[in-house]
């Protein structure tokens, strides 16, 4: 305890405001070892020693620098998230917040419809990188409730297809209830992660009442000959006993599961003739707000009506056939005698064996790099094209020629074969990949017939030149484009060196947990006759062993007693449609559904779709940026020629977030004696050689990572996406349980752009943890030394400053910009720095203070529900206008109430601004922050407010100014100053005058005491 023999040798100042502040003076019985003073500051050497209230009410920073108080506090005690979480979330559910209006609308507000991919619910439940993309839709979707807008943020689940039927075979259970179970699990979570769905909304294509609607839109399309059946040559895949289509099938494997697909001969199919809507399908994405490597992705992929996959045998380092063959897929067969190198992607399961050990280094290196970008990084056109030859050659399979094979991040796993072919004269990105490295080039179509080096690729059609090899009978010189992609297409099926590739859809699957197919066949005559719509839905038949049968039977064959059946009209016996939709029938409409999902007579009301079509934004994983949405457009386009939709495409916006690849690994290897060792190119493309360092036993030494008992042993970093093969899945549970859902919305947010891929660090959530930490001891407090918290919080209702006023404003433009842009990272740095400052000031006024906490809310609702709360609000802050731009200048920003600062005035986001200093009396006493050109009574004005010089100004008069624009304010007051002395007072006047701030004690006291003061202070 301070006492008051120990400040003799201090000046003593006493500030204008000082009426306000109750000083409990002991009596004259009270030792001078025992005063109550209410210190809050002392400061040696300085011309003050303050007394500051703490009686008033105020917000104030218990830990000045914000940081000190937490080191000594767990991560995990930051703020009571454990209670504050669940709490708002059942008041959320119980209130049913987030409903959205449906028959009761108000049609007049705008509205914003933001969509998730729904998922499909695994038995593994959701990973860390599933609420990437939910977490930004749902900051979308409250942004926009707090805009004004009606806004629709549902969720459902794509329920059908092949892993619940793969697990049910595998364990005995029926799909039906392993996929109930998996959808309750997943909705937990989600709900857990404090998303602000319409669960009114919920749908599951699993569902009766659902899927009448998909087989209802494929009757439409029967009726208009779009759904037809062909005998076409097929992908047959053993393990999964089904038909798979060509989009399913990834260099001879399935895309699911990785098992191997043979050709079939012909076999009856159910096909939809997507071709058919070819042209609109390219034509109209030009008006898409889609990123332009998807919109490049679906124009390759719907491409021509011809496509052939070509197939280039690899040669070995004496140039003789291999037993390995490469598959490209390309659109213009015509050019392949213009192919001079082959372009494989980074994933290609055959890179292993195509690299030399010369090249071993560089391509490991490369490939290291590539894994750490997300598709659309690595595919975006204005992007420079990089790769490294593999050292390895194939040989084209029309002229014989040995081409170079490189591996190039531009070219996706995914996405086709995993390869392409490079025709650098007719295509702008080989033609720019060739330059750069040298490969050679080849013309081989011209306008005129004529060869001719046109200096940049010639990417159109025309007469085909230097194309003709007699030895594998192939000559295409003097043909059209067109003639020879056909003469091509032939000739490589007849030789057996390529195929001609499907582009209709194959609808059919051969499998039981999907939509039955609602047609039957006449058994007198074999009819095809689709069922009345008063029928559906055809209810899927409840079955016991729902195995494939191993011939192509599909599953449905064996519920003989619903296969058999008759026609609802004639009577006559008939036989039911055994095959089934595939998984992406009812993922092709339930956009649609959404916004109407109780309707039993329409599959959406006109009324309803015209209001809330099309969605706003749509976010999802790259791995969709083809099948599903081409699919999905190809639905809408038919239901929009129909008049059930009125627009022609689904959805206006489209945008794909990054994966979260798992923490990253080290890894090194072990010598024959068991010792550890650098790990080799070699061994690095042969990950079972490799063996992971735990993370503690690594250390960085400069670009590389060491062993830190060995630093000469070089480790290799490398992040993969996660996995639970390669155990490094983090699940969510664990993460809430440990920070929070806040600290893991708020993380997953702020590790880099939304679009990027992003490496998992469990440091870094602490680092955002410690964020929402500060915030709530700035607002609220520190902990109690019970662990508790305050119940409450305390406000100050006062003008805020200039500079509070600046830097909050500065933050609302950056945060309103940032989410509008979906740069959600750099709006939470915004936010961070707003929070830093915030703790350098004495107060806080309540109006700065709640207006962050709305700029708070979309990323940490809970937080920013409670923080609303305890500042004496009794109602959400759900829909409560988010705090905007105003265009315009207006000084009624300077109101003490919530409503001035739900506006950010661009006259404080200016920089053209100076520091200028106040002077009172001559006696520099503070600055204060101005426009160039302020106006002499500006500047007073502003230094009359400011809280640092008010205490001078405030109550006196004021004899004269002297202002010198941008330099200096000097203000002259007509007062009195009062000097005292131990037990006297100056000029027969009460010091008491001085708490009413007409006057100023200065005066050095030696040997003061707590009497002297008391007797100063009240004249007794």
């Amino acid at each position: 305890m301070l006492h008051t023999h120990q400040l003799q040798p201090y000046f003593l100042f006493l500030s204008p405001h000082s009426h306000t502040v109750s000083f409990p003076f002991p009596s004259r019985t009270t030792t001078s070892h025992s005063p109550r003073f209410p210190v809050t500051s002392i400061r040696r050497g300085s011309s003050s020693l303050r007394f500051r209230n703490r009686g008033r009410a105020s917000i104030s920073n218990s830990v000045a620098d914000g940081g000190t108080e937490h080191q000594k506090q767990p991560v995990n005690r930051a703020y009571p998230f454990h209670e504050i979480e669940p709490k708002w979330q059942r008041f959320w559910e119980h209130n049913r917040t987030f409903r959205t209006p449906d028959d009761d609308i108000d049609t007049t507000k705008p509205k914003y419809y933001v969509l998730d991919m729904f998922p499909y619910p695994s038995g593994a439940g959701l990973h860390v990188g599933h609420p990437l993309g939910y977490t930004a839709t749902d900051i979308l979707a409250r942004f926009k409730r707090m805009q004004g807008y009606n806004v629709l943020h549902p969720m459902g689940w794509d329920a059908f297809g092949l892993p619940a039927e793969q697990y049910a075979i595998e364990t005995g259970t029926h799909p039906k209830l392993t996929t109930v179970r998996n959808i309750n699990r997943f909705r937990t979570q989600l709900k857990s992660l404090g998303f602000s769905y319409d669960w009114d909304r919920e749908i599951s294509t699993i569902e009766p009442d659902y899927y009448k609607w998909t087989q209802w839109i494929f009757l439409q399309l029967l009726k208009r000959g779009l759904a037809y059946q062909a005998e076409v040559p097929v992908n047959w895949c053993p393990a999964l006993g089904t038909v798979l289509a060509n989009e399913e099938v990834i260099d001879g494997v399935s895309e699911r599961g990785g098992h191997p697909v043979i050709r079939k001969q012909p076999m009856r199919q159910w096909m939809l003739k997507i071709t058919a809507y070819a042209d609109r399908l390219l034509e109209d994405l030009d008006d898409l707000d889609w990123p332009e490597s998807v919109k490049e992705m679906q124009r390759n992929w719907i491409g021509r009506s011809e496509g052939a996959e070509m197939e280039f045998c690899i040669l070995d380092s004496d140039g003789k056939d291999r037993d390995i063959k490469i598959i490209v897929y390309t659109t213009r067969p015509e050019t392949i005698f213009g192919a001079t190198y082959l372009v494989v992607a980074p994933e290609h399961p055959l890179l292993p064996s195509l690299v030399s050990i010369a090249q071993s280094k560089h391509v490991e290196d490369y490939v290291d790099l590539a894994t750490r970008k997300s598709d659309l990084e690595r595919t975006e056109l204005q992007k420079e094209k990089t790769g490294v030859f593999t050292g390895c050659y194939a040989k084209n399979p029309a002229n014989g020629e040995a081409i170079p094979i490189w591996v190039a991040d531009y070219v996706l796993g995914g996405y086709g074969t995993g390869a392409i072919m490079a025709v650098p004269a007719h295509d702008s990105r080989d033609y720019d990949f060739a330059q750069k490295y040298d490969v050679p080039i080849c013309w081989v179509v011209t306008p005129d017939g004529k060869s001719v080096d046109f200096g940049k690729a010639f990417n159109g059609e025309g007469i085909i030149v230097n194309s003709s090899n007699t030895l594998v009978g192939l000559d295409i010189n003097g043909l059209s484009s067109k003639e020879a992609a056909l003469t091509v297409i032939e000739w490589a099926e007849k030789s057996g060196k390529g195929k001609r590739k499907l582009r209709d859809w194959l609808f059919a699957r051969q499998r039981y947990w999907g939509e039955p197919i609602p047609v039957i066949f006449m058994d007198d005559s074999g009819e095809t006759v689709p069922l009345y719509e008063t029928e559906l839905p055809l209810i899927l038949p409840e079955l016991d062993d729902f195995s494939p049968t191993g011939t192509g039977e599909p599953p449905l064959s064996k519920a003989v007693s619903w296969v058999k059946t008759a026609d609802s009209l004639s009577g006559r016996p008939a036989t039911r449609e055994t095959n089934t939709m595939p998984q992406w029938a009812g993922s092709c409409w339930y956009y649609l559904r959404f916004m109407d999902p109780h309707n039993s007579k329409e599959l959406v009301g006109k009324a309803k779709e015209r209001y809330w079509g099309p969605v706003d934004v749509y976010v999802g994983g790259a791995e969709h940026a083809v099948l599903h949405l081409l699919y999905a457009r190809f639905w809408h386009k038919v239901l929009f020629d129909i008049g059930v939709v009125s627009t022609k495409e689904p959805f206006q916006c489209v945008i794909n977030q990054g994966i979260i690849l798992g923490e990253v690994q080290y890894m090194a290897c072990r010598d024959q004696d068991g010792n550890l060792m650098s790990a080799d190119s070699t061994d690095l493309l042969n990950e079972r050689k490799l063996e992971i360092i735990p993370a503690e036993k690594v250390m960085k030494s400069g670009d590389s990572f060491v062993l830190k008992e060995n630093p000469n042993i070089r480790l290799h970093a490398r992040a993969h996406k996660m996995s639970k093969s390669r155990g490094n899945v983090v699940n969510p549970d664990d993460v809430v349980s440990e920070y929070g859902a806040d600290s893991l919305r708020l993380y997953e947010m702020f590790m880099g752009p939304l679009r990027d891929s992003k490496t998992w660090s469990t440091s870094g959530i602490e680092g955002v943890h410690r964020f929402l930490g500060r915030t709530w001891r700035l607002i609220v407090g520190s902990p109690l030394s019970d662990g508790t918290f305050k119940d409450g919080t305390v406000s100050v209702d006062e003008e805020p400053t200039l500079e509070q006023l600046r830097c909050l404003h500065k933050c609302i433009a950056k945060v309103t910009e940032e989410i509008e842009g979906t740069r959600f990272n750099t709006g939470i740095s915004a936010m961070m720095e707003f929070l830093n400052a915030a703790y350098k000031w004495d107060k806080h006024p309540r109006s700065v203070i709640e207006a962050f906490v709305l700029l708070l809310s979309p990323y940490a609702p809970h937080m920013a529900e409670e923080l609303w709360s305890r500042l004496g609000h009794r109602k959400s802050l759900a829909y409560v206008p988010f705090p905007k731009l105003q265009q315009g200048r207006g000084h009624s920003l300077l109101l003490v109430t919530l409503e001035f600062i739900l506006e950010a005035n661009p006259t404080y986001l200016k920089d053209s601004t100076v520091v200028l200093p106040v002077q009172i009396n001559g006696k520099t006493r503070g600055t204060i922050e101005v426009e160039e050109t302020c106006s002499e009574e500006e500047a007073f004005v502003l230094a009359s407010r400011d809280e640092k010089l008010s205490k001078y100004l405030d109550g006196q008069s004021v004899k004269k100014r002297i202002y010198v624009p941008g330099k200096i304010l000097n203000v002259v007051l007509d007062r009195e100053n009062i000097y005292a002395v131990p037990g006297r007072l100056g000029n027969g006047r009460r010091v008491m005058a001085l708490l009413d701030g007409k006057c100023e004690l200065a005066q050095y006291l030696p040997g003061m005491t707590v009497y002297d003061l008391y007797t100063i202070l009240t004249g007794a």
